[in-house]
């Protein structure tokens, strides 16, 4: 890691659970590690822009102490490829909607949030439609992805 502020943009499909959620617990994570990054969350689609985040995965969140405070959701822009250092997909379909809407030069920085858990799942599933064990799942494999962040951005 260079000296400059590593920027890091987690994404969803509609920036309204999985992605802030890795917002919040990165956030939480990271300054208790005594990092200084940029960390931001965007969907790929602007179903929800200016909404705050699903409040079952705001409860989810909370109840292990991660802050939502000053969350809206966003749509992924041109200018997000250019910015940050890492784009983190939270499923396949993502990824690949990220790497149509960029230019090859920026596919490097394109990965699956959980090439970081350690895990044989590849994929954080949307609990939008789902039921409250949807949303603790999320939590719990967002949480291993972002303990291996952490540990990647310290080699």
């Amino acid at each position: 890691m260079t000296t400059q502020q590593t920027a890091v943009l987690f994404v969803c499909l509609g920036n309204i659970c999985r992605s802030p959620t890795a917002e919040a617990v990165f956030r939480h994570k990271a300054d208790e590690a005594g990092l200084n990054l940029l960390i931001d969350s965007a969907g790929t689609h602007g179903y929800h822009i200016g909404s705050p985040p699903d409040k079952r995965s705001q409860a989810a969140g909370q109840a292990l102490g991660y802050s939502f405070e000053g969350l809206t959701c966003r749509r992924v822009s041109d200018e997000d490829f250019t910015k940050f250092d890492l784009i983190l997909a939270m499923d396949h379909s993502n990824l690949e909607n990220l790497r149509n809407m960029s230019d090859p030069s920026h596919h490097h920085k394109i990965k699956l949030m959980l090439d970081y858990a350690g895990l044989t799942d590849e994929e954080v599933p949307d609990p939008y439609y789902g039921g409250k064990k949807g949303f603790e799942l999320v939590l719990t494999l967002i949480e291993q992805a972002c303990d291996g962040l952490i540990t990647a951005l310290r080699q």
